[in-house]
């Protein structure tokens, strides 16, 4: 398995590495004629994704710390293709960003939830004309990590998953827990659940799994605040992993590219034929089956959180980057489209599944790009 890893980062850090060199042919200077979208040069190098324009200067985001993984990989590749543009992206966590761009202190924000009508309506003083929209950008599944001395395969179902983070199951030898691992030696240790401490659209996506998926043990609203008592909690997703990995017996929610060095990852009974674990390929396979209820250029999505399609895992989530439609700020607009235009290119969209997140299909991408062109 850490053999896997390690050949799958060195074929990320390759992919990224021919990326921006292809791109600094494509966008490294204004007079090669490069930049045009018609250039059958840049179309024969297969640098066209990363078109600078003329984008220029900072660009300043926050929000979902469940992208920021990709958000690196993204903008490492972007600035070397466009030398003249600085992104700094913080991935305070999707309620920071939301709040940050109704603020007016960025140029787009990152949310795992797709904006409430109260969020809209906030969007609008800062987008004159206009209004914030959802553009459906990067998918992942959320694992559910554990650590767990001599257990290295661990089965669990809705219902169970509901009452360890309710605090209803504490230890990890419980005959329920048990049920569903016949040949697992599971210890007498108590479970120590780790939530989110930030409003998160990573818990938002968590707890919308449980209350679908268990509503007889799961009897919270949901939304991007941890709702249920006890447990640890950290901040970020990054922080979730780091508490989970130092405490035997500990069991988290994380984005799969945190859940690594020496974390479990559970495979969830959803009722098909076989567990299914935390992987891009199936959160693929369960994006491919969501639904676009945003109406005129918002593109949220409605996911389906009790699919038993094989293959498909249920605790997926997209992370949405927040623009206006209208009324972006003129000094920011054109760094803003090329930097949105290439995550959602092929090229941008190629690098995920190497670093455990997952494409947007291309039924829903199309209609994304087709949205950053008119962004105004």
């Amino acid at each position: 398995m850490k053999l896997q890893r390690m050949n799958r980062r060195a074929l990320t850090l390759g992919a990224l590495a021919v990326s921006g060199a292809l791109a600094l042919t494509a966008c490294g200077s204004d007079d090669t004629g490069t930049n045009s979208g018609g250039s059958s040069s840049a179309a024969a190098t297969g640098a066209s994704d990363i078109k600078c324009d003329d984008a220029k200067g900072q660009l300043l985001a926050d929000g979902s710390s469940a992208q920021k993984n990709a958000i690196d990989a993204w903008v490492k590749a972007f600035t070397q293709a466009c030398n003249g543009v600085q992104v700094n992206y913080k991935g305070s966590g999707s309620g920071a960003g939301i709040t940050a761009f109704t603020q007016g202190t960025v140029a787009f924000a990152g949310s795992d939830s797709a904006l409430k009508p109260e969020e809209v309506e906030a969007s609008k003083k800062v987008c004159t004309g206009g209004q914030g929209i959802d553009l459906p950008m990067v998918a992942g599944p959320i694992a559910v990590a554990y650590n767990l001395s001599g257990v290295d395969n661990l089965v669990l179902d809705a219902p169970t998953v509901a009452k360890i983070f309710d605090g209803k199951i504490k230890n990890w030898n419980d005959p329920a827990i048990a049920k569903l691992n016949p040949d697992a030696k599971l210890p007498d240790v108590q479970i120590q659940p780790y939530h989110r401490s930030d409003e998160s659209g990573t818990t938002d996506n968590f707890t919308k799994y449980l209350i679908a998926a268990a509503p007889n043990d799961w009897k919270y609203e949901g939304g991007k605040a941890w709702q249920a008592k006890g447990g640890q909690s950290a901040s970020g997703s990054s922080g979730v992993a780091q508490g989970v990995k130092q405490t035997n017996g500990a069991i988290g929610y994380m984005e799969l590219s945190y859940a690594k060095d020496g974390l479990g990852t559970v495979a969830l009974n959803t009722g098909a034929a076989a567990p299914v674990k935390a992987s891009s390929d199936g959160a693929t396979k369960a994006v491919a089956a969501a639904k676009v209820v945003g109406t005129g250029n918002d593109l949220a999505l409605k996911l389906d959180y009790t699919t038993k399609a094989e293959g498909a895992y249920p605790i997926t989530l997209v992370t949405y980057e927040i623009a206006c439609d209208k009324g972006n700020k003129a000094d920011t607009l054109p760094a803003t489209k090329a930097f949105l235009r290439y995550l959602a290119s092929e090229q941008g969209q190629g690098i995920l599944s190497g670093i455990d997140y997952a494409p947007i299909p291309d039924s829903i991408i199309t209609k994304v790009r087709t949205t950053i062109e008119g962004l105004s």
